[in-house]
């Protein structure tokens, strides 16, 4: 069977020639087409072991069956169109102020803003721009879900989650959440709780570039939840 393989983050400057398409034995796993490209680059284990995989848009464990056309895509730890229902991905520079006041509405008491913005430096290393990238069709899909998420867990009015791609200039946004709430503490838990799991599984990655070269940022690593995070 052939099936149709994406690579993102560190996984494209590894394989930078690698065909978009595998040919896989009948009865392959998604642990098959992991050793495949595992034994083309074996001194890389902790890469190999931390990483997560999709199928056809959604995590799947090291076991899960393939068949003939599937999409997988492998995921190294994540570093994260149009606006519909407050969430998106854009390219355009995301203009904070005018989507926060947007969100706003007479009975909300608090609104708890998260604009995580590119700075000049990174462990001593003067940083030029990064470039963010997204498997979109994913990304989008998770980030719903994560707003949806987060309104049922915590006492929200609602949330606004953008996140840019590209390349970004130190200073600009990378990433704008904005929760709004009668209370300001469901705001504050709301807010921290939606940042930090979307670093650890929507699959964005981040480039940093600086004077003396270029690298992709180390990310955290898959939660248990997310199948195909653990080693077999």
């Amino acid at each position: 069977m052939q099936v149709r393989v994406l690579l993102f983050g560190v996984l494209k400057d590894i394989f930078p020639q690698a065909a978009d398409s595998l040919q896989l034995p009948a009865d392959a796993t998604v642990a098959t087409l992991i050793e495949h490209f595992r034994a083309c680059s074996p001194q890389r284990e902790q890469l190999w072991t931390s990483l997560a995989v999709a199928v056809n848009q959604a995590y799947a464990s090291r076991s899960h069956p393939l068949a003939d056309g599937d999409e997988v895509a492998l995921l190294p730890p994540v570093s994260g169109g149009s606006y519909s229902s407050h969430v998106a991905l854009v390219h355009e520079p995301i203009q904070a102020e005018t989507l926060v006041s947007r969100l706003k509405q007479g009975e909300d008491g608090a609104v708890v803003v998260f604009d995580g913005i590119v700075r000049n430096h990174t462990r001593g290393r003067r940083t030029l721009y990064l470039v963010y990238e997204a498997y979109e069709e994913m990304a989008l899909k998770q980030m719903r879900a994560l707003a949806q998420e987060t309104g049922q867990r915590f006492a929200i009015r609602d949330v606004l989650l953008v996140h840019r791609l590209g390349k970004l200039e130190v200073g600009e946004t990378s990433v704008l959440i904005a929760v709004a709430s009668a209370h300001r503490a469901a705001a504050f838990d709301a807010c921290r709780w939606l940042i930090d799991t979307l670093k650890k599984t929507v699959p964005i990655w981040k480039k940093e570039h600086f004077e003396d070269g270029a690298v992709w940022a180390d990310g955290e690593p898959f939660p248990p939840e997310v199948k195909g995070a653990q080693v077999p």
